[in-house]
């Protein structure tokens, strides 16, 4: 009594059909065709029972919303290709996207591959210039220590060189006194089997010996 006394006996239009005109509207304007028409459709019967049953809890206490059915509405035909075209382009512009994606994903891909080379590069670079600069010194090293020996054994053939004329000067030295000429010629002498001195043969050895006393005799 008390909801046909103030909403009239037309209580169900003002209520509820007024109501769910309007939500649907509200519905409509916040959503895009694609969601309306097909992604969110299967929900509005729901939404709708949810949203005026909420208002009569308010409103008009005692009245139940069992159900509400939405039949899906027939698009009008330029609406249709509208959307169509929409939807071409949106599909379009999406795969257009996704390419340009997959490109700028492979140049980032291709350039990351490129900087990773070229510092691999570098680096071998790096490791090749070292190894030369090693063996380069090593190679220095190496000729030092051979003209080291070089020069040690030149050396060291120089001082027996030196060592030799020193002592083969002695030698001669010690060769050259009177008393060893005078073996000398003894020792040839013994050696030839035939000399020819004439009549001063045994003056030879008498000559050399007054030579020799004479040698002392001045000493």
């Amino acid at each position: 009594i008390d909801i046909v006394r103030n909403y009239t006996v037309n209580y169900d239009r003002t209520l509820i059909f007024d109501k769910i005109h309007h939500e649907v509207n509200q519905f409509c304007s916040v959503h895009t065709l694609q969601e309306v028409y097909i992604d969110l459709f299967s929900g509005i019967n729901d939404h709708l029972k949810r949203t005026i049953q909420n208002d009569l809890n308010i409103l008009a206490l005692g009245l139940y919303i069992s159900s509400v059915r939405v039949t899906k509405p027939k698009i009008p035909e330029a609406i249709r290709r509208n959307f169509e075209t929409i939807e071409q382009e949106k599909t379009q512009y999406m795969i257009t996207t996704a390419h340009q994606q997959v490109v700028e994903k492979e140049a980032e891909t291709d350039c990351r591959r490129a900087v990773i080379e070229a510092e691999k590069l570098s680096q071998i670079a790096k490791i090749q210039y070292k190894q030369k600069i090693l063996g380069k010194e090593a190679e220095k090293r190496i000729a030092e220590i051979e003209a080291e020996m070089h020069l040690a054994k030149e050396r060291a053939l120089a001082d027996a060189n030196i060592y030799k004329s020193d002592t083969e000067a002695e030698s001669n030295k010690i060769k050259l006194t009177p008393e060893y000429l005078q073996w000398s010629m003894y020792q040839a002498l013994a050696q030839n089997t035939k000399i020819y001195f004439g009549n001063s043969i045994p003056n030879i050895f008498t000559t050399d010996i007054i030579i020799d006393d004479q040698s002392k005799q001045t000493k």
